[in-house]
């Protein structure tokens, strides 16, 4: 590229920009007469993501770094790429609920435009030594794709994404948040509920939550903790109630869900009935009332086995009907459920109307729970003193010899 055009470009961005930016073009300018092309993408990067930056991130793409594309950190070009790409007119904005609200892209012929942009992008960095630049531009143009409602060629491409992931022996953080947080959007818009989980607290793994709003924390809170309840495959919410993210539906309208989360994971019933009316402000909450309910129910079950000792765990069915509140002609049936699904270990006397446990799935204990277990440790610290005492005394002539 001619350096006087170059330089003439860069003079009329430079007047165009806000006058506390405009030294930044002197700065690009001379990176560029020097041929300094790290020092000139760093400091492009940078101006990128000034947001005052924006209206001339496309104008400084295409007429500008495109030309020199070819020297520069191929991760990074696609990273000045998405940035340039968000300034395609009328970003859409996906609903910070999207597994309740259901929102049809205002604007298609701008995803469109963009669509176009990120493929052309996807096609220069698509070269043996720039992998991980192809999947970052890969997966971005998969976003779009879902945005367009077209979820196969989307599902191709981070089926594509992953293969290529999975022969790194390691890659940027960057690039791995991308896929997980595309790769949950594609199995939020599938209601795929045990995948998006998945994914979306890999993505959680992968990023500093710091750089949440906090409006996109507790949208992603509200997310994860909907998929967990309605759920066919998660009965264990351990991770997610570990998780600081689930912090941030504390003082909100949304609080009562993390409550729910609990009451469900230490099987409470009693909390349960207490916040079951705010099902109805989650469509998909109340769609799953019936099974919400078996859902309690068996972890109401895992939580009385749990409580009993190891050698107390032969319950009979009426047992189980009353700490559970499920009618005595289905506990059969919600126990093979238990015992189908890995949450207990045992075996069913039909006949006698007894069953017998011999294992239940580990769980994330609350202080309560913990108490529970504190005091049983305390009685069996207490029973094999007793023993101890029984053996020396019964012995006493054995130890004498």
């Amino acid at each position: 590229m001619d350096p006087e055009v170059v330089s003439n470009f860069l003079s009329e961005e430079r007047d165009s920009a806000p006058e506390d930016l405009q030294a930044k073009f002197l700065i690009i300018e001379d990176y560029w007469d020097r041929k300094l092309w790290h020092q000139l993408t760093d400091v492009l990067v940078e101006y990128f993501n000034i947001p005052e930056s924006a209206s001339q991130r496309l104008p400084l793409f295409s007429s500008f770094i495109l030309n020199f594309a070819e020297k520069i950190n191929q991760l990074k070009l696609v990273s000045l790429g998405l940035l340039a790409a968000s300034e395609c007119s009328g970003l859409h904005t996906p609903s910070s609920h999207p597994f309740d609200e259901r929102i049809a892209n205002p604007s298609p012929s701008d995803d469109q435009e963009r669509l176009t942009f990120l493929i052309s992008l996807t096609q220069k960095v698509n070269k043996p030594s720039s992998q991980d630049a192809y999947i970052y531009a890969l997966v971005a143009a998969s976003d779009v794709k879902l945005r367009l409602q077209d979820l196969p060629s989307a599902r191709k491409d981070l089926d594509t994404a992953e293969r290529i992931l999975d022969t790194f022996d390691s890659v940027e953080t960057e690039v791995h948040a991308t896929f997980y947080r595309i790769n949950a959007n594609y199995h939020q818009a599938s209601l795929d509920f045990a995948a998006y989980y998945k994914n979306a607290l890999l993505y959680l793994a992968c990023i500093d939550l710091a750089s949440l709003s906090t409006e996109d924390a507790q949208g992603r809170a509200y997310d994860l903790s909907v998929a967990a309840l309605v759920s066919d495959s998660i009965y264990n919410f351990g991770e997610l109630l570990l998780h600081p993210i689930l912090d941030s539906l504390l003082s909100t309208p949304h609080a009562w869900l993390r409550d729910l989360l609990f009451a469900f994971n230490r099987g409470d019933l009693a909390a349960y009935a207490v916040l079951e009316n705010n099902l109805s402000k989650s469509p998909l909450l109340s769609q799953h009332k019936t099974f919400l309910w078996q859902k309690i129910s068996l972890s109401a079950l895992t939580e009385a086995v749990f409580r009993r000792p190891p050698h107390d765990r032969a319950m009979t069915f009426a047992t189980i009907s009353s700490e559970t509140n499920v009618q005595p002609a289905e506990i059969e049936i919600l126990i093979m459920k238990a015992l189908s699904l890995g949450l207990l270990r045992g075996s069913i006397d039909q006949v006698a109307e007894i069953a017998r446990i011999q294992w239940v799935q580990p769980k994330v204990l609350d202080m309560k729970q913990i108490e529970s277990m504190r005091l049983r440790l305390k009685d069996w610290d207490s029973s094999v003193n007793q023993l101890g005492n029984w053996i020396e005394g019964v012995g006493k002539d054995v130890w004498a010899a």
